[in-house]
């Protein structure tokens, strides 16, 4: 009887492991989410797995061996409690379906209001208050300098969420 299980792939080969399943004739579900983050300084939206390395699948044990499954490119091995490989209801693979995963951002990525700590530069050691994105690769932060309140542009790399 087909039902869905869950398994964990190697590092980095999420993709080659659904790839090869889907091959064998098994459905495979990876929700993906849209993040928005700083990557080497500038502000790119990101497609990337919801859950990284794991990777639901529908197959029926008695069709298709486990030890096939086990032995797929990409695969390490099923989620387990005790000897038996986790079985996942079906309403939950239908929720994560039917979410939608866009506009999330990722939670070290500074949104206008909050705290940074100026890791580099003349300002380093200083907190401030992220203001709005200056560009790609630059941000105004809000600094309070003898109790005067400047507004100073940063490279998106000298600061860190607090």
């Amino acid at each position: 009887m087909e039902a869905w299980y869950l398994l964990y792939c190697k590092r980095g080969q999420l993709l080659r492991a659904k790839e090869h399943l889907e091959r064998q004739s098994v459905a495979c579900l990876s929700p993906m989410v849209t993040l928005e983050k700083v990557v080497r300084g500038k502000r790119t939206q990101i497609h990337e797995p919801l859950f990284p390395n794991y990777l639901f699948i529908e197959f029926d044990p008695e069709t298709i061996h486990t030890t096939t499954i086990s032995a797929t490119r990409g695969v390490s091995h099923f989620v387990r409690f005790g000897s038996l490989p986790v079985t996942i209801p079906v309403d939950v693979i239908d929720e994560l379906r039917d979410h939608c995963y866009e506009g999330v951002t990722d939670p070290q990525t500074p949104h206008v209001g909050d705290m940074v700590m100026i890791t580099e530069g003349v300002f380093e050691g200083l907190q401030a208050i992220y203001t709005e994105p200056d560009g790609e690769a630059r941000s105004m932060l809000l600094l309070n300098l003898l109790n005067k309140q400047v507004c100073q542009s940063l490279d998106n790399r000298h600061f860190q969420k607090v």
